[in-house]
C-alpha cells in the first residue's frame, strides 16, 4: 500500500522526563519565604494599612453618595470619615457599658452557678464524681505507699530527712510610670491603631484614582486594558464582598441581639455586636460567639430553659443565614472553594491572630482574581477558586482516556443544559479528541487507550442520537458580561445551535433524494472516523440522510468498490493533517474520477491550518469547500441541499465555511 493512503501510525516517541527546578523556581520559593516572615514580622505595621484598605473599600459608597449631592471630593471624605468614627466610637461606648454592667453582677451570678452545680451533684453528676473520686484516691493513696517505701530506702539506717526552710518572695515597690503604663496601655493601644487606621483612610479615600494609576503604571502599563479590567473585577468583587457581608453580618447580630432580649439573656446588645463581629470568621465564628451567651445564660437562669433556648437560637439562625439567605442575596460573590477559606483561615490566623481570622477571606479573593487575569499566577485560581479546575475540553479528554463513557455522558449532559448539540461537539468533544490524537502521534497513548477512546467516543454518539441540536430553553448564546471567566475558559466559547432544516424529500434537488445522499468519510488519523459519526449524526438531526465510512474504503485499493450511488456530497474529516496537504489532494483526486457529479467537503476541525487560510492552497487541494466546524459542515451541506436561506450569512458561518471554487449550486 503506498505511503499516502496508508494509516498514518508513528513509532512510539520518547517523552522527555520532568523538568528539573532551576534558579527561577528557587527564586520565587525564596522570595515567598521572605515575604510569609515579613507579614508575621511586620504584622504591627501591615495589620492597620489592611484594616484601613479594607474600611476603605466600605466607606468608598458613602464618599461616591455625598459626591453626587455636590458636597464636594475632601467635606465628603471627612463626613464619611467622622461618620465611621461615630459608629466605631458608639459601639465601643454600648460594649463598655454592657461590660460594666456585666462585671457589677457578677456574685449574682457566681451563686446561680454554684447553686445549680450543686443541684447537678446530687443527681447522676453526683454519682459520677463519687466514683471518679474514689478511684482517684485509691490511685493516690497506692502512689503515696510507693513514694513512703523510696523515701525510707533512700534515708538510710539514720533516717535524718532534710528540714524544710521558709523562704519570703517580696515584691518590688511598683512606680507611678509603670502603674499608669499597666493600667493606660491596655487602652492607647487600640486607641492608636483606630487613629492610624483613620488617617489612611483619609488619604486613600483622597488620592484614590492617583493611587491606582500608579498601580496600573507600576504592574501593568504594558496591558492596560487586562490590568484596568483586573482592578476593576478586584474592586468589585471585593466591594460587593464586604457591603453584602458586613449587612448580612449586622443583621445577623440584629437578630441574636433582639433574640437573647427577648429570652432574658443579660446585655443583649453587648452579644449582638460580637457575634455580628465573630460571623466573618467563615463556618464557625457564629457558633463561637454562641458560647458565651449560653454560659451566661446557664448562670443567670436556674433551671435550663434559657440555656436551651439561647443554644437553639444560634443553631437556627447561622444555617439559616449561611445556608438560605445568603446564597439568595448574593450567592458565591466571593468566588472562592471552602477548601481554600478553611486553608486561608489557619494561614492568615496563624500571622496576625484574631485580625487575621477576618482578613483571611478577603486576602483570597484578591489572590483569585489576580490568577483570572495574570498568566503566570493562573495556578492561585485553580488551586483557590470555586471554578471547575478542568476546563470542558480537558474533562471530556480525561474520561475518553479512561473508559468512562457514562461520567462523560454525565458531563456532556450538563454542557447541554446551556448550550447545544453541535455546541458541544465543536468546542467540546473535536478539541478532546484532538487531544488524544496529538498525545498519540507523541507517544504518550497507548493503544489499549486509544481503543477506549475509540469505544467510549461511538458509546456518546449513541447516547446522543436522541437529543435535538437545538438551543436549550431558557437560555443566552452569549456568554454573561458579568461573569469574569478564567484564563482556560476564555479558549472555549459557545456558539448558537444551526439554523434551519433541510426541506422535504419531496422539494430536494434529485441528487440528494436518496437514504443516505451525505458520505462521511474519515481521514487517516486514528479517530477521524469518531468526527465523522458526530458529523453525520448532526446531518440526521437536521433533516439530511448521512453515513459513515472508514479511510481505508477510500484508499487506492478500496476506491474501486467505494457505492457512491446515491450520494450527492461527501464530508472528509480531519482531525489533522499535519502541514501537509498531499495525501488530501491524492484522496480527492480519486473521488472526483471516481464520480464527477458528487460535491466534496472538507472538514479540518483544528483551526489554523494553511488550507483553511491560503486561498491558492486551497484551489490546489481541490475540494469545493472548506469548514473548520461541524456546524459550517452542516450550513454548507443545507445550502447545497436547498435549504431557505433565513438572511444574511452569520459571523459564525462565515468564519467557519471558505469556499474559493464558485458557489455549490
Amino acid at each position: 500500500m503506498p505511503m499516502d493512503d496508508a494509516v498514518a501510525v508513528k513509532p512510539p516517541a520518547q517523552v522527555p522526563p520532568p523538568l528539573v527546578p532551576g534558579l527561577r523556581g528557587l527564586l520565587t520559593l525564596a522570595v515567598g519565604v521572605v515575604l510569609i516572615a515579613a507579614l508575621y514580622f511586620g504584622r504591627e505595621v501591615f495589620i492597620p494599612l489592611v484594616l484601613a484598605v479594607l474600611l476603605s473599600f466600605v466607606l468608598a459608597p458613602v464618599v461616591n453618595l455625598l459626591r453626587r449631592i455636590k458636597l464636594g471630593r475632601v467635606p465628603s471624605v471627612i463626613v464619611a470619615v467622622l461618620l465611621a468614627l461615630g459608629v466605631i466610637g458608639g459601639i465601643g461606648a454600648v460594649i463598655g457599658t454592657q461590660v460594666a454592667g456585666l462585671a457589677g453582677n457578677l456574685p449574682q451570678y457566681q451563686a446561680t452557678v454554684s447553686k445549680k452545680f450543686a443541684g447537678l451533684q446530687q443527681g447522676w453528676l453526683g454519682e459520677a464524681n463519687r466514683v471518679i473520686s474514689k478511684f482517684s484516691h485509691e490511685v493516690h493513696d497506692a502512689t503515696q505507699k510507693a513514694d513512703a517505701s523510696g523515701t525510707t530506702a533512700a534515708t538510710g539506717p539514720a533516717g535524718d530527712t532534710p528540714k524544710a526552710q521558709l523562704v519570703r518572695v517580696q515584691e518590688p515597690e511598683i512606680s507611678p510610670l509603670a502603674l499608669a503604663e499597666k493600667v493606660l496601655g491596655p487602652v492607647f493601644e487600640p486607641l492608636t491603631t483606630v487613629g492610624i487606621v483613620l488617617v489612611v483612610v483619609v488619604f486613600l479615600l483622597l488620592q484614590r484614582e492617583d493611587l491606582r494609576n500608579r498601580m496600573i503604571r507600576l504592574f501593568g502599563s504594558s496591558d492596560l486594558h487586562r490590568t484596568t479590567v483586573a482592578m476593576d473585577d478586584a474592586a468589585g468583587r471585593l466591594g460587593t464582598y464586604f457591603l453584602a457581608q458586613l449587612g448580612m453580618n449586622a443583621a445577623f447580630g440584629v437578630i441574636v441581639g433582639v433574640g437573647l432580649w427577648f429570652i432574658g439573656v443579660p446585655s443583649p446588645i453587648l452579644w449582638g455586636v460580637f457575634s455580628a463581629l465573630m460571623r466573618f470568621v467563615p463556618y464557625i465564628g457564629a457558633f463561637i460567639s454562641g458560647i458565651l451567651p449560653v454560659a451566661l445564660a446557664a448562670a443567670v437562669d436556674p433551671g435550663w430553659n434559657m440555656v436551651i433556648a439561647t443554644a437553639a437560637l444560634f443553631l437556627i439562625a447561622e444555617p439559616v443565614f449561611g445556608q438560605v439567605i445568603e446564597p439568595l442575596l448574593y450567592g458565591h460573590s466571593t468566588g472562592l472553594s471552602p477548601f481554600a477559606v478553611i486553608v486561608s483561615t489557619l494561614f492568615w490566623g496563624f500571622l496576625w491572630g484574631p485580625i487575621g481570622l477576618i482578613l483571611a477571606t478577603p486576602f483570597t479573593v484578591c489572590l483569585v482574581v489576580l490568577g483570572r487575569h495574570v498568566d503566570s499566577l493562573e495556578f492561585l485560581d485553580i488551586l483557590l477558586g470555586d471554578r471547575p479546575p478542568l476546563t470542558p475540553v480537558e474533562n471530556f479528554y480525561q474520561r475518553m482516556l479512561a473508559g468512562d463513557p457514562d461520567e462523560a455522558r454525565d458531563l456532556g449532559e450538563q454542557m447541554l443544559k446551556e448550550r447545544s448539540l453541535s455546541s458541544y461537539y465543536d468546542e467540546v468533544a473535536l478539541k478532546g479528541l484532538q487531544l488524544a490524537a496529538n498525545d498519540y502521534a507523541r507517544g504518550v497513548v497507548t493503544p489499549a487507550q486509544l481503543e477506549n477512546i475509540r469505544a467510549s467516543s461511538r458509546s456518546l454518539v449513541e447516547d446522543f442520537e436522541d437529543h435535538p441540536d437545538v438551543e436549550p430553553a431558557g437560555t443566552d448564546a452569549t456568554v454573561n458580561p458579568n461573569d469574569t471567566p478564567t484564563l482556560a475558559e476564555r479558549a472555549h466559547p459557545k456558539n448558537e445551535a444551526v439554523p434551519g432544516q433541510a426541506p422535504s424529500r419531496d422539494a430536494l434537488p434529485d441528487a440528494w433524494r436518496g437514504e443516505a445522499p451525505v458520505l462521511c468519510l474519515a481521514g487517516r488519523g486514528p479517530l477521524d472516523e469518531a468526527s465523522s459519526a458526530m458529523l453525520a449524526q448532526l446531518l440526521r438531526k437536521h433533516g439530511l440522510g448521512a453515513r459513515v465510512t472508514a479511510y481505508q474504503s477510500a484508499s487506492r485499493e478500496g476506491i474501486r468498490d467505494l457505492d457512491l450511488s446515491g450520494v450527492a456530497m461527501v464530508c472528509v474529516s480531519y482531525l489533522d493533517i499535519t502541514g501537509n496537504p498531499s495525501h488530501l489532494r491524492y484522496l480527492l483526486e480519486r473521488l472526483r474520477r471516481k464520480s464527477r457529479d458528487v460535491k466534496l467537503l472538507v472538514g479540518l476541525w483544528p483551526q489554523g491550518e494553511a488550507v483553511l487560510t491560503d486561498t491558492e492552497l486551497g484551489r490546489q487541494v481541490g475540494a469545493d469547500a472548506y469548514v473548520s466546524s461541524l456546524r459550517g459542515a452542516v450550513e454548507a451541506c443545507l445550502r447545497e441541499a436547498g435549504a431557505t436561506a433565513t438572511g444574511d450569512e452569520t459571523p459564525a458561518a462565515a468564519n467557519a465555511a471558505r469556499s474559493w471554487n464558485p458557489p455549490m449550486a
